[in-house]
């Protein structure tokens, strides 16, 4: 069993694989999994796509902030944001305070295989969802840089083999993961 001393705050794209890869880090170390999307929509009581359409994005990263800095505030975990949290300043500066970023970087042919099917993704209800994936990604890259730890994500690589890799680069550090 460990213990973490930070939260370790997963970033990226949607489709990166936060979520996913967050839940076997968790089970691996048998440390807490929180996901950032899940507690947004239950102080809401709305889906996320509910929430974009009834308030819209500036309500949504409003309240993603605030749910993000409680979670900071709570016991530290493994913690799953959302695409767009960690390009607000506010929620980047509150990890850096209080935890640890972890970019998922996935190439953009990945994540449209992964994302291209699911109907959950406000930003992508367009009329080209694959090019307006290719701008949100441009526009991202170089915040999502910003991280703290960078895990290139391999479309071929498995959950498992994600979070060894996330795993080491934490373990490596020396300042994240205690033995308890």
């Amino acid at each position: 069993m460990f213990e973490l001393k930070k939260t370790v705050a997963l970033v990226g794209m949607m489709g990166s694989g936060k979520s996913a890869v967050g839940k076997v880090i968790s089970s691996t170390l048998d440390v807490p999994f929180k996901d950032a999307d899940i507690e947004i929509e239950r102080a809401a009581k709305l889906s996320i796509p509910e929430i974009f359409d009834r308030h819209g994005e500036e309500f949504f990263r409003e309240k993603e902030d605030q749910v993000i800095k409680r979670l900071l505030n709570e016991k530290s975990c493994i913690l799953a944001t959302g695409g767009g949290a960690f390009i607000n300043k506010n929620v980047r500066n509150s990890i850096k305070e209080k935890g640890v970023s972890v970019w998922l970087n996935a190439d953009l042919e990945t994540l449209w295989k992964r994302v291209k099917h699911k109907r959950s993704r406000p930003l992508l209800n367009t009329n080209n969802p694959r090019e307006t994936l290719g701008n949100i990604y441009t526009d991202r890259i170089k915040i999502y840089s910003l991280a703290d730890v960078i895990i290139e994500s391999l479309d071929k690589s498995s959950l498992e083999e994600m979070a060894k890799l996330v795993i080491k680069s934490l373990l490596d550090r020396n300042d994240l993961i205690e033995r308890a």
